[in-house]
């Protein structure tokens, strides 16, 4: 059973499982700046599911200054009237790369959803502009979303609750902060209701970035969870309140950093050579330039955390 993940013409989705890296070599924002443009990159970073206001907001624009963009524009509407009004719609057409924080991915999808804003984020992402989310952002992203839930590694009924998302990514619904909260249990359960949706885990520091031809490719420093349940049985339709369900049939595929699959054919590819990071970069200029006989200090750059939670 083939998922309607193709996208042709769109552009790239990262999706990041939360508290990624944002003080060393920052590789998963790097690419996303990269993959915006680089130099010439005008980044539009949508706070509305973050509680921190203008703090977040400061955070990723010295971040994304740090890594070279041109340009980044802030906005954080609160309301569906704020998402209406033709202001930020504006500014997204003008992006060539919008990134969504952390935070509460029901109020983002509920402010943004169906409003000018929302209808300018499909079309920047339409004409190629590259769309990323962190933590309750990666969530958003797919058309049915993880709207919140708990923790475990058995799916029981009313584990977790989904909702309409931004549409961005169709045939898929995406979790994060994956192993780090324990959210196994209420994937499974999420893929065994709705089959058609592959189901998509993402650790911390960890992005699965996904191309218009729905192959996605895992890059960072933990795994991303496929959850394939189109061959999947399940009671989940009878099942009372916080009872478990049977979930048998199920198809898992773990995924570490530079493995690829295919959201459509819901198959593993291949895997490429791994991306070029500015840490493994860094690593063969330092082995190239120490003397001989020396060894080599290592230093472990630690990357900012979340200080909300996502649902």
């Amino acid at each position: 059973m083939a998922s309607d993940t193709h996208r042709a013409g769109a552009g790239v989705l990262v999706a990041i499982g939360g508290a990624e890296d944002k003080l060393g070599h920052r590789t998963i924002l790097n690419h996303f700046v990269q993959l915006a443009g680089g130099r010439g990159a005008r980044i539009a970073v949508i706070a509305t599911a973050s509680s921190l206001g203008d703090e977040i907001l400061g955070l990723y624009r010295q971040v994304f200054t740090d890594l070279g963009a041109a340009e980044v524009m802030a906005l954080r509407p609160a309301t569906r009237e704020d998402a209406e009004a033709p202001g930020p719609a504006e500014t997204v057409a003008r992006a060539s790369g919008v990134f969504m924080t952390g935070g509460n991915q029901l109020r983002l999808s509920m402010v943004v959803a169906g409003t000018r804003l929302g209808e300018a984020l499909l079309e920047a992402h339409r004409r190629g502009a590259v769309v990323g989310g962190t933590s309750a952002g990666a969530s958003a992203l797919s058309a049915h979303m993880v709207a919140f839930g708990g923790p475990g590694e058995v799916p029981k009924q009313r584990l977790a609750h989904m909702s309409a998302g931004l549409g961005l990514l169709p045939g898929a619904v995406i979790d994060q902060h994956f192993s780090q909260r324990n959210r196994l249990g209420r994937l499974l359960l999420l893929v065994a209701e709705s089959p058609s949706q592959v189901g998509i885990g993402i650790d911390e520091d960890t992005a699965a970035v996904i191309g218009p031809d729905g192959v996605l490719e895992v890059l960072g420093k933990g795994a991303v969870t496929v959850v394939d349940g189109s061959r999947a049985q399940s009671d989940a339709f009878e099942v009372r309140a916080r009872r478990p369900v049977l979930v048998s049939g199920v198809v898992l595929h773990s995924l570490p950093p530079g493995y690829r699959f295919d959201l459509g054919a819901r198959v593993l590819l291949p895997r490429l050579q791994a991306l070029a990071t500015p840490r493994r970069q860094a690593r063969q200029e330092a082995a190239e330039e120490w003397p001989a006989g020396r060894p080599a200090r290592r230093r472990r750059a630690r990357g900012g955390q979340e200080q909300e939670a996502s649902q």
